[in-house]
């Protein structure tokens, strides 16, 4: 048995002394949410600093009835939390089968209640009242995590586009984690006295102090425990939906809520270019306005209530008929067995054919308006090229930390491609410039983006201004490559053809949201789609 020091008071942590705390996160238990769980776990009396489990591994819900959990980063043996009696241990990570970012040690006299994850899983699905109180909670103290910086993970390096990547990945798949730059002595030093960190490159520490040098965002998820392997003991699903976009997170909602044994795969993060939207405000039922990494946080909350298995961050390489029904093949060489698969990949911005610009990706140039990318611009004039919705909402949310905003469109009225209200507060914000007419002919800079170049067609002459940031959003490439094996019908774009119920030229192979050929490229017909696809699968499964 491995044993661990008691808690120095110092470092204790109280979930009650804590203001800043949702009250979410520590709700109290009624008496028949108690019985239920009660029902279903056993009464444990660990010894006095047991280690219940290490950071890395799976871990169970408890219940404290007296005694405490001391939440343990194992980098320096700092205690991080203390849960106490009447308190229970769990966030979001735990219904989607991630490890603990931090080890778990019993106080002394401990009296525990452990519930083993798979009967919490199925008293979530079975009990409305316990449901909602612990997803409301896990998913508050994700976001509370999220906000401190707390979970063990720090990311390291320099500022640039290495660093950049990591943090975005984690940005999006709500990972909590902290950033020490080699630029901030003292806080590098601190993190260098207990890790061995590498001379050169970024760097991923875990909070069992274990170092990842030059990661990719794969390392990342694999450090994390968020690459899951989730269909190794079950390859094989009633449907597989490619794509966690708004029209894949809605069909898995939907298709996991009416039974359907669901898989989804996503290759980057929940939310699609959705995600990244700063603010949706025309979405329906939200006047104030909805951020898409929001949104999409809330649709995989829904998903993972009602069953569904997110396999991230993994790509569909290809696909292929079988006896019954399909075979997938997954970037790590895996298969897949469906009986039907929703096509929702989405698209993908395009890259703007200027000389050098790749070499400024994450250093000023960047295909998305999120926190970090804002932040990286703080007081400097940026550039936004782009005249749809996506590039109204990000020009409208860089105002809040740049100086300028300027919107590149090619065409002679912004109102042609923008939803008119959008249009209007661009063309009315004393701090956003749209220039029509306009392309982007040259950047560039020494190791960051500092200057770019555009030619103004009305006025017919070349501009050139110092800027911090160029966030290209212009037109979308259909993400279809992986299909060109199974011989589904495209258009001369590459957009997949899905006339009937959105079913297309292969049976049991459906098409939803920008993907598929003539959608409207929104939001809410992209949830719609997604929704309404779930009622064809299941007449096709019936069928067949």
């Amino acid at each position: 048995m491995s044993t661990l020091p008691a808690p120095d008071e110092r470092t204790r942590y109280s979930s009650r002394r804590i203001d800043e705390i949702d009250i979410q996160s520590w709700p109290a238990f009624g008496e028949d949410e108690r019985k239920l769980l009660e029902s279903a776990g056993e009464v444990i009396r660990p010894e006095p600093g047991e280690v219940l489990w290490e950071g890395g591994e799976s871990y169970d819900f408890y219940l404290v009835r007296a005694g405490g959990i001391c939440l343990i980063d194992r980098r320096d043996d700092r205690t991080v939390f203390v849960v106490e009696p009447g308190d229970f241990l769990g966030e979001l990570g735990m219904l989607m089968g991630q490890p603990a970012f931090l080890a778990g040690a019993a106080m002394p006299g401990s009296t525990l209640l452990r519930v083993r994850v798979d009967d919490l899983r199925r008293l979530i699905a079975t009990s409305v009242e316990l449901g909602d109180l612990l997803l409301s909670a896990f998913d508050a103290r994700r976001r509370m995590l999220t906000q401190w910086g707390e979970g063990g993970l720090v990311l390291a390096g320099d500022d640039d586009r290495r660093l950049h990547r990591l943090q975005e990945f984690a940005e999006r798949n709500h990972l909590p984690y902290r950033t020490v730059l080699r630029s901030d002595g003292p806080a590098w030093a601190g993190l260098a006295a207990t890790t061995a960190l590498p001379a050169m490159g970024a760097a991923v520490v875990t909070g069992q102090g274990r170092v990842i040098a030059d990661p990719t965002t794969r390392d990342l998820a694999t450090a994390t425990g968020l690459d899951l392997s989730g269909v190794a003991d079950r390859a094989r699903c009633d449907l597989l939906i490619v794509g966690a976009g708004p029209a894949g997170l809605a069909a898995a909602v939907y298709g996991a809520s009416e039974g359907l044994d669901v898989v989804l795969v996503e290759d980057v993060a929940p939310g699609g270019q959705a995600g990244t939207s700063s603010r949706i405000e025309n979405y329906l039922g939200f006047p104030r306005g909805i951020a898409g990494n929001e949104l999409a946080r809330s649709a995989m909350l829904q998903a993972v209530k009602f069953g569904a298995r997110f396999v991230s961050p993994r790509s569909v390489t290809g696909l292929s008929r079988a006896a019954d029904g399909f075979r997938v093949r997954l970037d790590d060489q895996n298969d897949v067995a469906a009986r039907a698969v929703v096509v929702a990949s989405g698209v993908r911005y395009r890259r703007l054919p200027i000389p050098g610009i790749a070499d400024f990706e994450g250093r000023g140039v960047y295909y998305a308006a999120t926190e970090i990318e804002a932040r990286a611009c703080l007081g400097q004039e940026v550039v936004v090229v782009g005249g749809a919705n996506s590039a109204g909402q990000a020009a409208l949310f860089l105002t809040r930390h740049a100086r300028r905003v300027h919107v590149l469109i090619r065409r002679d009225d912004l109102t042609e491609t923008m939803s008119s209200y959008l249009a209007q507060r661009l063309l009315n914000h004393e701090r956003i410039t749209v220039h029509p007419r306009s392309e982007l002919t040259a950047v560039r800079g020494e190791d960051r983006l500092t200057h770019l170049t555009w030619r103004d067609g009305r006025r017919q002459e070349y501009v050139d201004l110092a800027a911090g940031g160029l966030f290209s959003m212009i037109g979308a490439q259909p993400r279809t490559t992986w299909l060109h094996g199974v011989g589904v019908d495209l258009d001369d774009k590459g957009f997949v053809r899905a006339p009937a119920g959105f079913e297309t030229s292969v049976p049991g192979l459906f098409a939803v949201g920008d993907v598929r050929a003539g959608s409207v490229k929104r939001v809410a017909s992209a949830v719609g789609e997604g929704s309404v696809v779930i009622s064809a699968v299941h007449a096709y499964l019936r069928d067949h």
